[in-house]
């Protein structure tokens, strides 16, 4: 079972190829064209039988940023020309027959954990296709596993936790502490990698943590003295960080995982949506594996 995170491979193939193919309205289509090609690849090469893509739709109007203002706000909205082309790649999915999902409210992040909660009522192992190493957090099982599918590298538990130090289940505490300029999350000053995965090692999580701050100057970390002080005077931040790292897992996006089923494909729909974005000939391989 895979669960895609759309977002990433969209802006893989809009930076890395070139505007060589082009819609009837005159705008660029190249990203379209990779990520149909990536739909394809996955389908010929491992022939999934349930499958969730999940698209980011909720920049500027997440329930994050109404709580932290400054929640990426280093990052622009897509123009006229980007939107165009993720709007086509949800399209092109969906053609293809795949369950896709969007929200205003939650991130892809969000979409993708509840739908992994929901998967995780069987023994079968989910892969959840991305690059970010905020959704390892979810690989709470030994089955599961982070899958970058271009470099077709897999990351399960163990691999997660000897690159971040510490376990899936306290990646968001570990976020909470040392935060991520990616997402304009703030840390705590004067906390970085090794100290907060050495303080999570020692108090798993961040309430442990706090409920032992009078411990923390006997620990030996460099600077482990003002370390109390330090969390004591961010509690605030640190909370509201720990919220904006934690991905949401109970959102009710299906009743049950046979929705998640790759259909039948719409060959017709597919035949006009590839002349239409400029890549005709590619629907002679869509056709063919997906008939």
């Amino acid at each position: 079972m895979c669960l895609i995170d759309a977002s990433i491979y969209i802006f893989q193939y809009y930076f890395s190829l070139p505007p060589n193919w082009t819609a009837s309205n005159g705008l660029s289509t190249e990203a379209v064209y990779g990520f149909a090609t990536f739909l394809l690849k996955l389908r010929e090469q491992t022939q999934p039988k349930r499958v969730g893509v999940c698209f980011d739709e909720s920049l500027g109007t997440s329930f994050r940023e109404a709580l932290y203002p400054e929640y990426k706000s280093s990052r622009a909205l897509p123009d006229e020309a980007l939107a165009f082309q993720l709007d086509s790649c949800r399209e092109l999915a969906e053609l293809m027959g795949l369950a896709c999902f969007g929200s205003e409210r939650y991130e892809a992040d969000d979409l993708i954990g509840s739908l992994a909660a929901r998967l995780r009522r069987s023994k079968s192992p989910v892969a959840i296709l991305t690059r970010d190493k905020d959704l390892g957090q979810l690989i709470t099982r030994r089955q599961d596993y982070l899958w970058d599918f271009a470099k077709e590298q897999r990351h399960y538990a163990p691999d997660i936790e000897a690159k971040w130090g510490v376990p899936p289940g306290l990646m968001a505490d570990y976020l909470a502490l040392v935060g991520d300029s990616i997402d304009d999350i703030p840390g705590v000053p004067g906390i970085g990698a090794k100290t907060a995965a050495a303080l999570l090692q020692q108090h798993p999580g961040i309430k442990a943590l706090y409920t032992n701050l009078d411990s923390l100057a006997e620990l030996p970390l460099r600077g482990a003295k003002g370390l109390a002080d330090k969390l004591e005077t961010h509690l605030e931040q640190v909370a509201m960080a720990k919220t904006l790292a934690t991905i949401v897992t109970d959102i009710p996006l299906i009743k049950s995982v046979k929705e998640l089923d790759w259909a039948a494909a719409d060959l017709d729909g597919l035949a006009n949506f590839c002349q239409d974005r400029g890549f005709p000939r590619l629907f002679s391989r869509m056709e063919k594996l997906l008939a």
